[in-house]
């Protein structure tokens, strides 16, 4: 027979022993969490993994990526960015994020060309591209864009009182251009007065609003580049065209008598008739989904026509309400049925065509806009005007096989219930389960009092 104390005792050993194994297995179980994450995403449309297209890209990535957050302390934007890249690093462990607060690290923030709150920029190797939007879309495009590699060099004509990229003046592209650097175009004025032929590593050519005439070996130049299949952006401005009638004349291109009014603008308060608002974009590869305010401050109006393969289409097109104004741009401005041409009219217009000869695969482009100011540093900051010149570049340059990640949400994430059916739930949850466990309670509360 076995000793009661001895059986007590025997119980209480037991018991601290299988406290002590519980409290081992849970300290195992902690540190093997520590040493070794699993994560796993239940989710009906797996809405806390990156999609196939973003493990595809970061299986291309072979060194650390960087993801600087400029973000203030209190932003809610945080914790967003610090989800977001969590995802990442569970595919790619040496992925990192950091925060810049820009309140407490102005300098930094100037320094990086940072220009709102928000805003990540991704360093991979010795490049770096900034991502406007904190969503897998945005980030897996910028971590592409810097696995292709490569200098894109962007030259910019000059010789003619052309813009300068690299310039501070008002009508000067400068703020453009460090921009653009930022996002690994190499940017390259020209003189091709001095220069036999553009060079080949050229991505495109930009012609940005000439003050003086080109002279015919210039346009010859340009020409034979196009002829090569090279890409060409050309800024122009109403009246003449400055010695580059022959180069629009075989691009089919006309640029329209006078210079744009746009009653839209006086309705919104600008005091200047010759600003052009642009709201709404023709679909195109260069501005699909694009649907910010567009600013263009004396602009003109261009027309099409196919020309030796060339296929036009609308780039950027003014409201319906807009003219062309041919007469004195001041004092009271009025449509003149005479004269003026009534919009809506192209201010922006993109030109595809196959390369020509064996330069290689791929369509080359061109695009020609009605105003080179929206652009110059003076103009840069308004509203849409930066995103949308980075996108014409973007497509310009050939580098727009951007991924598209749908938006993933989970089926049935709502629940539609009648009027009788909430107020059945209701009175369910607030009088009928609340009765039932009163009755159990009563019921064990009995059943005690009787033993």
């Amino acid at each position: 027979m076995i000793d009661p104390l001895f059986r007590r005792l025997w119980w209480k050993w037991q018991g601290y022993l299988s406290a002590l194994l519980i409290i081992a297995i849970g300290g195992l179980a902690a540190y093997l969490s520590l040493r070794h994450e699993r994560v796993y995403d239940w989710t009906a449309a797996r809405r806390h993994t990156i999609a196939e297209a973003s493990r595809t890209v970061l299986a291309t990535l072979d060194k650390p990526v960087l993801v600087s957050a400029y973000m203030a302390k209190s932003s809610p934007l945080r914790e967003q960015a610090r989800f977001l890249v969590e995802r990442y690093q569970r595919v790619k462990p040496d992925v990192s994020l950091e925060f810049v607060d820009p309140d407490r690290d102005p300098e930094r923030t100037r320094q990086a060309g940072v220009r709102f709150d928000g805003e990540l920029i991704v360093r991979y190797g010795e490049r770096e591209q900034h991502v406007d939007g904190v969503t897998e879309e945005a980030l897996t495009n910028a971590l592409q864009s810097l696995a292709r590699g490569g200098e894109r060099w962007v030259a910019f004509a000059q010789g003619h009182g052309e813009r300068d990229p690299q310039g501070q003046a008002n009508r000067d592209l400068g703020q453009f251009g460090a921009q653009l650097s930022h996002r690994g175009f190499r940017v390259q004025p020209l003189l091709l007065a001095a220069t036999p032929a553009v060079p080949d590593n050229a991505a495109l050519l930009v012609i940005a609003s000439p003050q003086s005439d080109w002279l015919a070996a210039e346009t010859g130049v340009v020409q034979d580049y196009l002829g090569r299949g090279g890409n060409l952006l050309l800024l122009t401005e109403p009246g003449p065209q400055r010695g580059l009638d022959s180069l629009l004349k075989d691009l089919g291109i006309g640029v329209q008598a006078g210079t744009i009014v746009d009653p839209t603008s006086q309705k919104l308060g600008l005091d200047n008739a010759a600003l052009t608002l642009i709201a709404n974009y023709p679909d195109h590869p260069a501005t699909r989904g694009f649907k910010v305010l567009t600013l263009f401050p004396y602009a003109a109006g261009l027309s099409a026509q196919p020309a030796d393969g060339w296929r036009p289409a609308p780039l950027l097109e003014t409201a319906a309400g807009a003219w062309a104004e041919t007469g004195e741009m001041s004092g009271n401005v009025e449509f003149d049925a005479a004269a003026d041409t009534r919009g809506p009219l192209a201010v922006g217009i993109a030109l595809t065509r196959e390369k020509p000869g064996a330069s290689g695969p791929g369509s080359q482009r061109v695009a020609v806009i009605g105003d080179g100011d929206f652009l110059s540093n003076t103009y840069l900051g308004n509203s849409g005007n930066l995103d949308l010149g980075l996108r014409l570049f973007t497509w310009l340059t050939g580098d727009d096989a951007l991924i598209a990640i749908p938006a993933r949400t989970a089926p049935d994430g709502t629940l539609d219930l009648s009027r009788a059916a909430t107020l059945a739930i209701g009175f369910g949850f607030l009088f009928v389960l609340p009765l039932l466990l009163l009755a159990a309670g009563a019921r064990i509360w009995y059943r005690r009092r009787r033993r």
